[in-house]
């Protein structure tokens, strides 16, 4: 059993030189999206500027991207700070994500109005609205949004191909007549806007959660594809859509989810770093010693849940595995069940800081400058030790100039963020 689970950790070690060639062959991808050639990263320029910090006024953002919709409303009040906030969470049921386009944002819209009363904003007063949306858009100015299909179980009809930001424009009209949509956005730009209005060295934003992704301030000379900005600053947050990247080895528990995935062949980085992906990599590797065990049904909070046991005897990890029928395993067992998981977690981590550290070296190859990561996402917050993993790898790759790279956990970033971008259009229409 020993000799198997060395085999198999051999497998899963990534080496400093092999982080070097994926560092390598990342920005070769990310120059190719940039010019508009075949590319496993997409780059998709956002059409959102860098906030100067300046912004003030009250906004409202919507985030639509998951089982939740939440509305929110923002004061920005200059000088990098954010004054009042609140937020509200509505339960998104089948029936909204399977129903008609119409019937999905005519319930934002209704929500938005009830919100509003809720929290006593003036439904006769005009207010501009943030929308940060997290499915997949062709983009050609920051107000729209065309989407190109459905994820995460959304199949309303009538959208696919439409400008979801018309769309929901005409529900508000009908419930807030005063009030739309000026802006589109995503998860991971809202998350890199929130941190920057408030830090100027933001210049990086990262999702670590059930997926993974990044944004971040390319010059727009640089994004030889665009035609057209609408942006006076010079630079444009890019969208890169990391979780495609492929320039790495892969093992065979890598092969046998991909191939059982929804999306065989695609999503190479994300099947190895994020929390939709990392149990059930963990669980056929688990299942190649107790067959019992379904890899499908072994999730990410397992794997938090066994790397938290500290205790001598590791009673965690059986009260783990008695959900799958394997009893009691005696404590050697018990300590390669937690070194599995380890495996799987370190080179989660590795690989996130490798991705990291290949877009800052894009902006600042010497890491000359200061560079503050914001990085929203539940493996990166709750898994034990994961954030700790990518700044020790870090340090491995830059040595002492690791200490130019400042990682912040940015949390309610999804909502903040995309007021920030309602204002900054605002400020620049005016």
């Amino acid at each position: 059993m020993s000799d198997k689970l060395n085999d198999i950790e051999h497998t899963f070690h990534i080496s400093r030189g092999e982080i070097k060639k994926f560092m390598r062959d990342f920005h070769s991808e990310m120059e190719r999206g940039l010019r508009g050639l075949s590319s496993s990263l997409a780059m998709l320029p956002t059409y959102a500027g860098r906030p100067k910090g300046t912004e003030r006024g009250n906004f409202l953002a919507i985030d639509l991207g998951g089982t939740n919709l939440r509305i929110a409303a923002a004061r920005l009040k200059g000088r990098r700070k954010m004054g009042s906030y609140v937020s509200d969470k509505f339960v998104l049921e089948k029936k909204h994500i399977t129903n008609t386009g119409k019937a999905l944002f005519d319930f934002i819209a209704s929500c938005t109005r009830d919100f509003m009363a809720r929290h006593k904003i003036n439904l006769k007063e005009k207010h501009n609205i943030g929308f940060t949306f997290s499915f997949p858009v062709r983009k050609k100015r920051i107000s729209e949004g065309i989407l190109v299909g459905w994820t995460k179980g959304f199949s309303a009809r009538g959208v696919k191909g439409k400008n979801v930001v018309r769309l929901l424009n005409r529900s508000l009209e009908k419930y807030i007549p005063r009030t739309s949509a000026i802006a589109i956005t995503n998860d991971t730009v809202s998350t890199l806007v929130a941190k920057s209005y408030e830090d100027p060295c933001s210049d990086v934003g990262v999702i670590l959660g059930t997926g993974t992704n990044a944004c971040y301030y390319e010059k727009i000379s640089n994004i030889e594809k665009l035609q057209t900005s609408g942006i006076s600053s010079g630079e444009m947050i890019v969208n890169i859509e990391w979780g495609n990247f492929n320039g790495f080895k892969r093992t065979r528990f890598d092969r046998a989810l991909d191939r059982a995935s929804e999306n065989p062949g695609r999503q190479f980085l994300e099947k190895m770093v994020s929390g939709l992906y990392i149990g059930n990599l963990a669980g056929l590797i688990l299942a190649d010693f107790w067959n019992c065990i379904k890899p499908k049904d072994f999730k990410a909070e397992y794997i938090s849940e066994i790397e938290s046991d500290t205790q001598k005897n590791l009673p965690g990890v059986n009260r783990v595995l008695r959900r799958f029928g394997v009893q009691d395993l005696g404590l050697s067992e018990r300590k390669m069940v937690k070194k599995i998981c380890a495996m799987v977690s370190v080179r989660a981590a590795r690989l996130a800081a490798a991705a990291i550290a290949s877009v800052v070296t894009k902006m600042d190859p010497a890491l000359a400058k200061k560079h503050t990561i914001a990085i929203d996402g539940s493996v990166y917050e709750k898994h034990p030790g994961f954030s700790k993993l990518v700044k020790l790898t870090l340090k491995e790759i830059f040595g002492e100039r690791a200490a130019n790279i400042t990682l912040k956990l940015t949390k309610d970033a999804s909502c903040k963020g995309a007021a920030i971008v309602a204002a900054t259009l605002s400020r620049e229409e005016r």
